[in-house]
């Protein structure tokens, strides 16, 4: 509603994954790095993880971008603890029947689907998001799965995304012959203040606009109130803009967020805290 106003093609703070708005702090680009890396050298297993909101799920789109076609890709996303059925999970991402038969029947279908694939592409990637949800228990089916393979050749890699949960399930004693098994992993934390500046300035740069529109005062607001975290900028952002709109005001100022922020705490749902890492 507010795009022509502030000569926008397009919203410059949508909280969908959108891999063309990606902004290349540090954080994100050395969490790329490490997924390249990881897919370069036939890493057994990936982890990325960060919080709520960190922006994991838009690398992984910018990935899967990057490599479409090129190689066999399935995704997971959905994947819960107390399920018995990982295996029927797989082969759904890959696109293979996983009627109820015998585990070891599922297994062998795998496994004969891996060596076939790697025969006509290479290894096939299996990306696993909200891996936290998964539990020990199915991290542990993962590692054994993993040790399908011919000779020295990687048949199946692993990439898991997941919040910072993941990583406390990873790092518990009995979770070390997993954990020795990834060769790739980074976690993201929130953007510091500079970088959080630079991102609005970049998110509305992409939109067709400038990141003038926000004063100085508000990007600090807007700092200090989501505390880096990227999907709560997009929110405050976002609804600034909303705000700024309404008044006629070609300008978001820091007396325009706390009108924000203190409508959000009073009449939303959304707790600006910033309370996760």
């Amino acid at each position: 509603m507010y795009q022509a106003f502030f000569g926008l093609k397009e919203k410059a703070f949508s909280i969908q994954p959108d891999p063309d708005f990606i902004y290349w702090g540090r954080a994100h680009s050395m969490a790329f790095a490490m997924l390249k890396y990881g897919l370069m050298n036939h890493a057994g297993f990936t982890v990325i993880t960060g919080g709520i909101g960190s922006g994991k799920t838009t690398l992984i789109r910018h990935l899967l971008n990057q490599i479409e076609g090129e190689c066999n890709i399935g995704l997971i996303y959905g994947a819960k603890r107390k399920e018995k059925a990982l295996l029927h999970w797989i082969l759904m991402a890959l696109d293979q029947p996983f009627e109820r038969v015998s585990y070891v029947a599922l297994y062998k279908r795998l496994q004969d689907y891996l060596i076939e694939e790697y025969a006509k592409r290479g290894p096939t990637i299996l990306i696993i998001d909200e891996a936290q949800n998964l539990g020990a228990e199915n991290l542990e089916e993962l590692r054994l799965l993993s040790n399908i393979n011919a000779d020295k050749h990687q048949l199946l890699q692993l990439i898991l995304v997941g919040q910072p949960q993941l990583k406390d399930i990873l790092q518990d004693p009995d979770m070390i012959q997993f954990c020795q098994r990834v060769s790739s992993d980074f976690h993201i934390r929130r953007l510091p203040f500079g970088e959080t500046i630079a991102y609005i300035n970049h998110r509305m740069s992409v939109a067709g606009g400038n990141g003038s529109v926000f004063t100085d005062d508000a990007k600090s607001l807007v700092f200090q109130a989501s505390r880096g975290i990227p999907r709560v900028i997009n929110i405050l952002c976002d609804t600034a803009l909303v705000y700024a709109f309404a008044v006629d005001s070609e300008t978001v100022t820091a007396r325009l967020v706390q009108n924000v922020l203190a409508d959000k705490k009073q009449y939303g749902v959304l707790q600006v805290d910033g309370a996760n890492d």
